[in-house]
């Protein structure tokens, strides 16, 4: 049998059971049965991400909360997304409650209330600074994840990217991706050699899907300035900011909501340099409701997922997910996850008895307790709890009491909340409304309504067309065979009907009629036999 994972050092600094943990190290809890065993984070670990799941009501939260005040006082940055309005308190000083007291004793832990340093961001701007990016830099991908297109649209949509690109078009805010698309229609029959095949009904249906995005507020999202990843990454002396994502009206638009995570988790990927395996984390990064990033996802963004969270590792990034089920996360994503903290899961039905058992086996068994029974036993605050040892290897499953947050449990309030936003290290620096050029859109505009020349040429071609009978572009296969058809067969005739007359007059010696059909010319009427008269 494995040994627990050892305490090396001790952090005098902190009271009570936190004492038992490294100093190098972000405290979760304490597992008190069979033994006393702190359960924590290392560090230099803490980048092989991690998992948080659990039902509606065991505790998530209040983890998630003190997870990120331990790495903010290791000064690490954390991002974290605020769903229901309860993580905010973060901001906040706690207070002593009786809950609190009870599992603080439980534990032997001593607390030691205080705020923390807060960022608030709002994609909507109300209670929050501000947070956009572009069009062009979201992509074509995961625009058309957030828009729920086909591989149809997707398709005209990699085409309006790959022009823009081209002929150096802005591309900024949702203006100027709708006059690009209103060009690319117009312009199709001329594209389509070189780009691919573009119909207007795909234009059509991304130009809907554009419109209801920007009814749900995706307006505020797309435009300059954009965030600067630098200022997720901000301490405040030696403690990192915690940036909290204001989500709770976000998650009226799931979709938005998750696309926009992923986005940032590119970003991060993208723009921040390879640092190895660093002491500690540049920043740790929760996901919550995590379920909405897989839900329904296409092959291709499930392949990008996978590869960010596996590669942004060497970025110096942590990711959490947090969920309701273990069986939310692919198992391409969930083997990447080395740091585990299973809260009380319900299995009424087939299908959460199923998750219930699946998350079970994702743990190293303790032969002191069953794990599967164990999952269903979980009290409030409770938690099976699994992390990388010194070695990098999981840890033997602890049946852990995670230790209650420093700062509120629970909403602060809208006064409150206006004095950090104003107090914000950024404050000034992303204005309520885009500051983007109308120069750009001028060029967009130009482009999508072509140059004056190019539609004079146009104009006289057609009317070229037109008075020689030619067969325009818009005709259909019938109407262009039957014009070929008039045009060789009336000539013909006509050449048929001038030999007839011809053949006549000769044989009439005057002004002929057409024989054969029934018409005489008057020199035969002189041939023939005069009748008597009466």
């Amino acid at each position: 049998m494995a040994k627990p994972k050892a305490a090396p050092k001790v952090d005098a600094s902190a009271g009570g059971a936190a004492a038992k943990a490294p100093a190098d190290s972000v405290y979760i809890g304490q597992s008190i049965k069979p033994e006393s065993i702190a359960e924590f984070i290392y560090l230099r670990l803490a980048n092989r991400h991690g998992l948080i799941t659990g039902a509606t009501g065991t505790g998530k939260t209040v983890t998630l909360q003190g997870l990120a005040e331990g790495f903010s006082d290791q000064g690490v940055p954390v991002f974290c997304a605020d769903v229901k309005g309860d993580l905010s308190g973060v901001a906040e000083k706690g207070e002593s409650k009786p809950w609190i007291e009870e599992r603080a004793k439980a534990i032997g832990f001593t607390p030691e209330f205080r705020a923390y340093p807060v960022i608030f961001w709002d994609l909507f701007g109300e209670k929050g600074l501000p947070i956009r990016t572009t069009v062009s830099s979201m992509g074509a991908l995961l625009l058309s994840r957030l828009m729920d297109l086909s591989e149809a649209q997707e398709g005209v949509l990699n085409i309006a990217f790959k022009i823009a690109a081209d002929e150096k078009l802005p591309l900024l805010n949702l203006k100027n991706l709708q006059t690009l698309l209103e060009g690319l229609a117009a312009r199709a029959d001329t594209l389509t050699t070189k780009y691919g095949n573009i119909t207007k009904a795909s234009v059509g249906s991304i130009q809907r899907s554009l419109l209801v995005l920007d009814q749900q507020g995706a307006d505020h999202f797309f435009g300059q300035p954009v965030l600067d990843i630098d200022d997720l990454m901000l301490k405040d002396g030696k403690q990192g900011y915690i940036s909290v994502l204001v989500a709770d009206k976000l998650m009226e638009s799931p979709r938005l909501y998750a696309t926009f995570l992923l986005f940032l988790l590119s970003q991060l990927f993208e723009k921040m340099p390879e640092v190895g395996d660093p002491d500690k984390p540049k920043l740790v990064f929760f996901f919550d409701e995590a379920h909405l990033l897989f839900k329904d996802a296409p092959k291709a963004l499930l392949e990008k997922v996978e590869q960010v969270v596996r590669l942004i590792r060497s970025k110096g990034v942590g990711v959490y997910f947090v969920t309701q089920n273990p069986l939310d996360i692919p198992d391409t994503v969930s083997r990447q996850l080395g740091n585990r903290v299973q809260h009380a899961l319900r299995a009424f039905s087939p299908l959460e008895q199923k998750a219930v058992k699946a998350a079970a086996t994702t743990f190293r068994a303790n032969p002191a307790f069953d794990t599967e029974k164990a999952i269903m036993e979980l009290g409030t605050g409770e938690a099976l709890v699994s992390t990388l040892d010194a070695k990098g290897q999981p840890s033997i499953v602890q049946r852990t009491l995670v230790r209650p947050p420093f700062s509120r449990v629970g909403p602060i309030t809208d006064t409150e909340r206006n004095k950090v936003i104003a107090d914000s290290p950024v404050q000034g620096k992303y204005p309520d409304k885009p500051s983007d050029s109308e120069a750009d859109q001028e060029v967009l505009d130009k482009w999508a309504g072509g140059p004056a020349e190019a539609k004079a040429a146009k104009a006289d071609e057609k009317d070229a067309t037109t008075r020689t009978g030619g067969a325009s572009r818009s005709d259909g296969f019938w109407t262009t065979f039957g014009k070929q058809v008039v045009r060789a067969v009336v000539p013909a005739a006509t050449r048929m009907l001038e030999q007839s007359l011809k053949r006549g007059t000769r044989r009439g010696g005057g002004g002929g009629g057409f024989t054969g059909f029934g018409l005489t010319s008057e020199s035969d009427q002189d041939d023939k036999p005069n009748k008597p008269k009466d």
